[in-house]
């Protein structure tokens, strides 16, 4: 058998590139293995990227979590991070099964009230809310953090005004992370307690809530345990409806199987990525699930040796918990058409696959970091034994714009017409990020459930 010479002379492209296989829910299997011509037909009628959302994998993460809280002896209301995802149709499965939005803006409270979810279980969150967030909230009895000495102020009088009286969490900066720039500080947080008492006519204290950074489980069961205190002690000054601790979001997602994610990390290096790019940071993709890091937070020992969430039945406190992710995983993936395949694997060892659409439509390029699992290759060639690395660019004219940065391993040459498959991008990734840079049109979102064994999934567009 001949080997030509240029195939001699392909230069390596310095490393292997390393599988990380993303974890499927059943859902979503059927859907790539039976439907794959239904998903083709929508991407190629709806254009690429777009973005399938699977709302009933919402609804089944709702349950999974309120189960977890339950068994950990813990009472909390759910309220979802409306950040974490634009589709209406989330929204839409909160009303139905009763679970509160976390909000942030206007068009967000809208939306949330619009979908059929009541002011008393929308939360809202964010720094000094303008003037006409905080009226809304007003009018429909939302549960208002409060920020700042400032907003406080801001908030009673425009409560005075609705003859209304407005409640509210005060988000609290932790011993942990005194340089955050959200919430107040002690002394700040001990005038704000005296002034709830002052403006009682139009301020109701019903609890405390903080920012955190990071996925600890620990560092947040140490925040949530202040606010406790902080509970108590507002008791003790007269605010006996502090009752509530808003713990955040922050519960981890697992993307990929943890050996895969710890092995990864040990022979990650620059020469897996387009241009030797070097990213310092990963989200924790082989992380623990959210509801396993629920059960070890409410079962986090305090001093004295009991659980958190003993501490907080014992004192009759209720739990405000603000997953997005957590909600949405597995509950959504990203579809892109290929447009062009610059096959440099001759002189640079690997090619570049370029698609319709860019990176804004994958947002981890937000955080400076790159989305990790391996997209999945739907490709009408026939199979090929051949691993075929390449990084994927996005169609527009900067040179950052690269969907993945890091070399795939894909199982057959990429041609053009192929359609590319990001698992799980329903946190975060779809929508954070996206503009209509160029003129393109922001890509759809189609919603798709899976009818009895058998039937044919549905489908419709988003907001319709």
């Amino acid at each position: 058998m001949l080997i030509s010479r240029q195939v001699l002379e392909r230069p390596m492209a310095g490393v292997r590139p390393f599988a990380l296989t993303a974890l499927r829910h059943p859902t979503v299997s059927t859907l790539l293995a039976d439907h794959r011509a239904l998903l083709a037909d929508l991407l190629d009628g709806l254009g690429s990227p777009l973005h399938v959302v699977l709302p009933q994998i919402f609804e089944e993460n709702v349950v999974r979590l309120r189960r977890a809280f339950a068994e950990a002896g813990a009472t909390a209301d759910i309220l979802f991070a409306k950040k974490a995802n634009k589709a209406d149709c989330y929204v839409t499965s909160a009303a139905a099964l009763g679970v509160g939005m976390d909000v942030a803006s206007s068009p967000e409270l809208v939306k949330a009230l619009a979908g059929g979810v009541p002011g008393h279980r929308i939360g809202i969150s964010g720094p000094e809310k303008d003037d006409t967030l905080h009226a809304l909230a007003v009018q429909h009895g939302c549960l208002v953090a409060v920020d700042s000495m400032s907003e406080l102020r801001r908030l009673a009088a425009t409560a005075r005004l609705a003859q209304r009286q407005a409640t509210v969490l005060l988000r609290s900066r932790t011993a942990g992370q005194p340089g955050s720039r959200f919430g107040l500080s002690a002394a700040e947080r001990e005038a704000a307690v005296g002034l709830c008492a002052e403006l009682a006519p139009h301020i109701s204290l019903r609890g405390f809530s903080f920012h955190l950074n990071g996925y600890s489980t620990a560092e947040r069961a140490t925040a949530a345990n202040e606010m406790i205190e902080h509970c108590l002690d507002a008791r003790r000054r007269g605010s006996l409806s502090a009752e509530l601790v808003d713990i955040g979001g922050g519960l981890p997602v697992r993307y990929v199987e943890p050996r895969l994610w710890g092995e990864f990390l040990e022979q990650n290096e620059p020469a897996q990525y387009h241009a030797a790019k070097d990213f310092k940071d990963f989200y924790p993709y082989g992380g623990q699930p959210a509801a396993q890091a629920v059960r070890a937070l409410m079962a986090h020992p305090l001093d004295g040796g009991e659980s958190l969430s003993t501490k907080a039945a014992r004192n009759g406190i209720r739990f405000v918990v603000e997953p997005g992710r957590a909600l949405l995983d597995q509950a959504g993936f990203t579809m892109y058409r290929v447009q062009q395949v610059d096959d440099r694997r001759d002189t640079d060892g690997y090619a570049i696959v370029t698609v319709a659409g860019s990176s804004f439509s994958l947002s981890e390029q937000w955080f400076n970091t790159d989305y990790l699992p391996d997209p999945l290759l739907m490709s009408a060639q026939p199979a090929a034994d051949e691993m075929f690395p390449a990084c994927v660019a996005g169609s527009t004219c900067l040179e950052s714009d690269l969907v993945t940065w890091r070399k795939i391993g894909f199982p057959r040459p990429v041609r053009r017409g192929d359609h590319l498959v990001y698992l799980n991008t329903a946190g975060y990734q779809m929508d954070s990020n996206e503009s209509p840079f160029h003129d393109a049109a922001l890509p759809l979102k189609a919603v798709l459930r899976l009818g009895d064994e058998g039937a044919a999934p549905r489908w419709r567009l988003d907001g319709i």
